[in-house]
């Protein structure tokens, strides 16, 4: 293996003209593992750490890019909730874990073909009501093969298999990583990048767990989502995207009709920084049907903020103001109830308290950064109903009993805190706590006011 490390060290520096002085970086470990270069390791000069070999195991005596990498994520958390849904239906306080374990064996042949599979194993110790979210003991989390290919003077991507997508923040198409069990989805996916301009093309199936018996996670045509999308860089820090999709569920159930939701969707999303100023703005309509009933519904989401970089603390001022539609006429056969479709609990809070349909959303933020590897954020923020007709709804989409058609369109407010702790390039840890005071329309369905404490360590290998 020496040998061929030496080979592939050898090919390396010709390839790429290393002469220099410059020591390799490492790469981190990333978001999406798939996404990491290992390659670095046949460079000599990279710093070593135990077990590289198994990080990277060349397999080209010519070709540095041709290796196998092995990985591995595990996630605990500790949370506590003593009002899920807001207590609503008779559901109790529950302090419990959820643990979420990966490996993974990432194959590159050249910069052409990549072959990435990943295996999970998802444990909910002390949860007494499981959700298909929560477990997940030992499944097929990604399975796919992508092919690279230079085009027309940029670069052509096929990805086939079991994979895992999202777009932007993650407030509608995520890999939903909040909860234990994240969603992967049996897709084809296309993307072509040419300057600054890149193309995707995608059709996919939602992967739903079973959890029946090992590796028993499925998809169908029940659950599809597909369109295309194209993102152009404006300017340094700047893109604009704007993407067309379709999204069908047979058998969708909403409070005033049950059917066959098909959507028709339009996207656009603008994001940037400059000068201290950082901003992230979208916008969603969805039409289309369901049953007998017409589809119009839409959302909106802007994330903005500033940072005085030059002050202790560097604290970053932000405003994050929300909106999603609701069912204003449940007897005029138009729905007009949002469908947040694959969305990211991480975007509003992880306490699961607020849904991304019927509500407007204000939240003020500071974060402070005591240390390089610790951020403090505190929130604090206000909810609406965007119509009284339709019902207060938590994460993802789930109506709250008793509040549809009741008054008031104030359902309460929240304070939030977070801490993030980069504890080195292998761990990290959170800690987040939510309080939630109920407004009228919640208490007079049954609910109170909720506490979430949630405390995660992370590592990755």
């Amino acid at each position: 293996m020496l040998v061929l490390a030496a080979s592939a060290a050898s090919a390396l520096a010709q390839e790429t003209g290393i002469g220099d002085d410059s020591v390799p970086t490492r790469p981190v470990i990333a978001f999406n593992r798939w996404q990491e270069d290992w390659s670095v390791l046949a460079d000599p000069r990279t710093p070593r750490e135990p077990f590289d070999d198994l990080k990277y195991i060349p397999l080209s005596l010519g070709d540095p890019k041709t290796y196998l990498s092995l990985g591995a994520d595990v996630r605990e958390r500790f949370e506590a909730n003593d009002a899920a849904s807001f207590g609503v239906g008779g559901s109790h306080p529950a302090d419990y874990v959820i643990s979420r374990m990966e490996v993974d064996a990432d194959l590159h042949v050249a910069d052409q073909i990549q072959v990435f599979t990943q295996l999970q194993s998802d444990f909910a110790p002390g949860k007494t009501v499981l959700t298909p979210v929560d477990q997940d003991r030992l499944d097929l989390e990604q399975a796919f093969v992508t092919v690279t290919e230079p085009l027309a003077g940029g670069t052509l991507k096929l990805r086939f298999g079991r994979q895992q997508f999202a777009f932007d923040l993650q407030r509608f198409i995520s890999a939903r990583d909040g909860p234990n069990v994240r969603q992967s989805y049996d897709a084809a996916w296309a993307d072509y990048e040419h300057g600054g301009w890149r193309f995707i093309a995608f059709y996919s199936q939602s992967v739903q767990d079973r959890d029946l018996r090992a590796f028993d996670d499925y998809s169908s045509g029940r659950l599809t989502y597909g369109g295309v999308r194209a993102e152009r860089r404006l300017w340094e820090g700047a893109q604009l995207a704007v993407y067309v999709s379709r999204f069908t569920q047979d058998q969708a159930k909403y409070l005033t009709v049950t059917g066959n939701d098909h959507r028709e969707i339009v996207d656009a999303h603008f994001s940037g920084a400059r000068s201290g100023f950082d901003w992230d703005i979208e916008g969603m309509n969805q039409t289309g049907r369901i049953g007998p009933d017409a589809i119009a519904a839409w959302a909106f989401g802007s994330l903005g903020g500033y940072t005085f970089g030059h002050v202790a603390l560097t604290p970053r001022l932000g405003l994050q103001i929300d909106a999603a539609s609701g069912d204003r006429d449940p007897a005029d056969h138009r729905l007009g109830t949002f469908n947040p479709l694959f969305p990211n609990g991480y975007y509003v809070t992880l306490a699961g308290y607020t849904g991304y349909v019927n509500f407007v959303h204000v939240k003020p933020s500071l974060t402070v950064h005591p240390t390089r590897n610790l951020k403090l954020m505190l929130a604090a923020a206000g909810q609406w109903r965007e119509t009284t007709a339709d019902a207060v709804y938590t994460q993802p989409n789930i109506p709250v009993a008793n509040t549809a058609g009741r008054p008031g369109s104030y359902t309460g407010a929240y304070g939030q805190i977070r801490a993030d702790w980069a504890i080195s390039e292998h761990y990290s840890a959170a800690i987040e706590a939510v309080h939630f005071a109920v407004a009228e329309v919640i208490r007079q369905a049954g609910g109170h006011d909720g506490d979430y404490l949630g405390v995660e360590l992370k590592f990755g290998w």
